[in-house]
């Protein structure tokens, strides 16, 4: 299934109920007095997030939700049912922006989380509301109030604990498929993958993390180029980041740095602070080369692009060095979890 991670839809809620004129018309009581009574208020419309939903495609087919208008006021000081609301489901990592004024109205990143994006209307007022020791027989009634309509524009963004980025054919889809259970299109040629893949990676029993393939980037992708521009914003959420390099690439004409550099340089001008998220270098593709070569090419790298960080020497392909890059991985994001939790 094709991922879309954005949709646009159009929410309404219910109308408020009209209040009511009307008289007590009783046997023997000639002047009973007003009994209208006031409307219903209208149904709101909430979204909120469920974790049995990984993709926004169905609002592809199904992009308008009216809540229920409420009822009218009737004799009898009778009051109007209210409307019900409508519940609009959203998959976890949804944010939510007005499409009108490019407002946001919120982030629904935890299941179960609800967000009110139409208001229903106020109901109106029944004349038995206007009596008064002057006006014993009010012909006045008010009218229910609108309830907000707006055009909402959905964006997900994935939730994984892991990002892989790199250029086009780095290894990232094999990677993806070797540690985990995805299986994304693997082949010799760039932009083999045309959207996210999320790939669970089990390390034990007990032990587990979240990781997202992210289409390849290219020199521009920032300002609009190529394919990994639609999908830079899914790398904001992630808590560290794999930077892929292949130390051997087929039929290029680019060296491993440049290429890198190029990498680095998109992040830095599409969010000043994704760069700043914890990134490792993983070099890939060791199998293709002998293992002095493998070393030397890897000095190479590191020192042409002054890299301080974690460094990886893997093959995706033959499984060198997948274990121990995938427990580093653990271990990070454990030790991320027990500062959370002392902030909290």
């Amino acid at each position: 299934m094709k991922f879309v991670d954005e949709a646009e839809i159009r929410v309404e809620a219910g109308d408020g109920g009209n209040g009511c004129v009307s008289f007590r018309r009783e046997k023997y009581v000639p002047f009973g007095g007003p009994d209208g009574g006031d409307g219903g208020d209208g149904g709101s419309v909430y979204l909120v997030a469920s974790t049995n939903l990984n993709t926004l495609v169905d609002f592809r087919f199904h992009s308008r939700f009216r809540a229920e208008r409420g009822q009218n006021g009737s004799g009898g000081n009778c009051t109007g049912h209210s409307g019900a609301d409508y519940i609009v489901h959203v998959p976890t990592g949804t944010e939510v922006f007005d499409a009108e004024t490019g407002e946001k109205l919120g982030d629904l990143v935890k299941e179960g989380e609800k967000l009110l994006v139409a208001r229903g209307g106020f109901h109106g007022l029944g004349n038995t509301r206007f009596k008064s020791s002057v006006n014993r027989a009010p012909r006045k009634a008010t009218s229910g109030t609108p309830g907000e309509r707006r055009t909402l524009r959905l964006e997900l963004k994935l939730i994984a604990d892991v990002g892989l980025l790199g250029m086009p054919n780095a290894g990232k889809s094999s990677l993806i498929r070797s540690v985990s259970a995805a299986r994304p299109k693997v082949a010799d040629y760039p932009f083999t993958t045309l959207h996210p893949n999320l790939g669970v990676v089990r390390v034990d029993d007990q032990r587990s993390f979240v990781m997202a393939d992210i289409p390849g980037l290219i020199e521009g992708a920032s300002h609009g180029a190529g394919l990994g521009v639609q999908f830079l914003k899914h790398l904001a959420r992630t808590k560290l980041l794999l930077h892929i390099v292949d130390v051997e690439p087929y039929e290029s004409v680019e060296d491993p740095i440049t290429a890198a550099q190029k990498v680095i340089a998109e992040l830095q001008q599409w969010d000043q602070g994704l760069d700043q998220k914890p990134r490792w270098l993983v070099l890939n593709k060791i199998d293709r080369l002998a293992d002095d070569a493998a070393q030397q090419r890897g000095r190479e790298i590191i020192e042409g692009l002054e890299w301080t960080g974690p460094v990886f020497k893997v093959s995706a392909v033959r499984g060198d060095g997948l274990n121990d890059l995938i427990y580093r991985i653990m271990e990070f994001l454990e030790q991320d979890q027990i500062k959370d939790a002392e902030q909290d």
